[in-house]
């Protein structure tokens, strides 16, 4: 509860958490907006593709030109200027940086960048939580081996979702199930890049305005981003996943410990101990009434009489039963909150949620039916959504990881609908990224 008096000594000390970022996208630029006033933290360096378009989001969300003039590196940790440029090598290597925030989204170039700032003795807190959604528990593996903290972006859904379990815990309960809200129908899952502003709930113009890449969205709308957040906060809570994929319970926020019980006793779940996405939609397109969509939850038990009680005294909405309550929070501000894994990590020396086992797995799903030849094109694109399954189910199964479906080539003809495993793509088995998630397996 002091990280802001904390980053305030750092400032008063002239000892700010220095910090570089990688990506200048959404969620960067959501940062961006917030690093301006605090003092406490130095961001030395951005490396982007495209560095125009990196200095054009930092004018938009409120940089002046010369707070980003800094000729290079080395000026801009001299100076107390950002040097904005295109080289994530440099920028990871660099001694005067203390912690590298992965921002692109891409998770094939998210590992390589989190190992070779691991080599550099640099923390990372990973944006890109579709790398951890299929080898987390390998980075966070290669990170302690580096004497480094690896940890998930606060502001995100997971980490957010990680930090209510804990709270639960530490207060003694038995967590039976956590996760996060979605908008939800059976049909988004055919969503594409051209269809998502259709049921997003925001007109073109505005998704325009706020410069936001339909794919990324769309990875949201067709149940991808939930699968691969879902297996990010079982990896990092130990919470088990559904045998056959989320279900999408529909409820709201104040109807989350009924439905979020075991199906014996009237709600959702194969067992206590569970993931699972609250639908903010029936089944039928209704709103459901104070929904959790932009949300995220934990459904705890008063396994005793008395804590039972004490939930009745002090007014607990609980499932019918009396046996269950929640704690939700009905927003995440994404990148605006990132500050604080910043602070944690770098003062605290704490992740704010990291992998610590193998639960869960994001496995490609043909989104239609699929010909040999195609080239398959990640989440929120137009030919595989994720499916969230077990991860030693999925290893058995040889099934392909959806973050492993960019840019491979298809080998054989997959149904709408059918997981796509190994053997159906070619793949570049030379990469970094396959490279880790098969010895991942060896461990699992």
């Amino acid at each position: 509860m002091n990280l802001f008096a904390k980053l305030n000594e750092r400032a008063e000390n002239a000892n700010p958490i220095r910090v570089g970022l990688i990506g200048a996208g959404k969620f960067g630029s959501m940062f961006l907006s917030q690093v301006l006033k605090l003092d406490g933290i130095h961001l030395i360096g951005i490396a982007d593709l495209s560095p125009e378009n990196a200095m054009s989001n930092m004018k938009y969300v409120g940089w002046s030109p010369e707070r980003f003039s800094a000729q290079s590196l080395d000026d801009a940790a001299a100076s107390g200027k950002t040097h904005v440029g295109d080289d994530w090598e440099k920028l990871v290597s660099h001694p005067a940086i203390d912690i590298v925030i992965e921002c692109t989204g891409s998770p094939v170039h998210a590992i390589n960048h989190a190992l070779e700032a691991f080599r550099n003795g640099k923390h990372v807190l990973n944006v890109t939580v579709e790398a951890d959604a299929f080898c987390g528990y390998a980075l966070a593996a290669k990170a302690k081996e580096a004497g480094v903290i690896y940890s998930m972006a606060y502001g995100d859904q997971p980490a957010l979702t990680c930090d209510l379990v804990d709270w639960a815990r530490a207060c003694g309960f038995d967590v039976v199930a956590a996760g996060r809200g979605h908008k939800w129908l059976p049909e988004y899952r055919k969503s594409t890049p051209d269809t998502v502003w259709d049921h997003w709930g925001i007109s073109r113009t505005h998704a325009e305005r706020g410069r936001l890449n339909p794919k990324m969205f769309n990875s949201f709308l067709d149940g991808s981003k939930p699968a691969i957040e879902s297996s990010a906060i079982a990896n990092a809570t130990g919470l088990d996943v559904p045998a056959d994929g989320l279900r999408f319970p529909v409820g709201g926020a104040e109807d989350l410990a009924n439905i979020m019980r075991p199906r014996s006793e009237g709600g959702a779940l194969d067992h206590k101990g569970m993931v699972e996405v609250a639908s903010s939609l029936t089944r039928e397109g209704e709103p459901v009434p104070y929904d959790i969509r932009q949300g995220v939850w934990v459904v705890f038990e008063g396994e005793t009489e008395y804590q039972r009680n004490c939930f009745q005294e002090y007014h607990v909405k609980t499932d019918t039963s009396g046996r269950y309550a929640s704690l939700y929070k009905r927003w995440h501000l994404i990148g605006l909150e990132l500050p604080i894994s910043v602070a944690s990590v770098g003062l605290r020396g704490e992740a704010t949620g990291v992998a610590t086992t193998c639960k869960g797995d994001v496995v490609a799903i043909a989104k239609r039916d699929l010909s040999a030849g195609e080239i398959l094109d990640g989440e929120g694109g137009f030919t595989v959504t994720g499916g969230l399954r077990p991860m030693k189910a999925s290893i058995a199964a040889g099934y392909l990881p959806l973050g492993l479906a960019h840019d491979v080539k298809l080998k054989n003809p997959i149904n709408d609908g059918t997981p796509i495993k190994f053997g159906d793509v070619e793949v570049d088995e030379t990469t970094t990224a396959y490279k880790l998630r098969k010895w991942m397996e060896e461990l699992v």
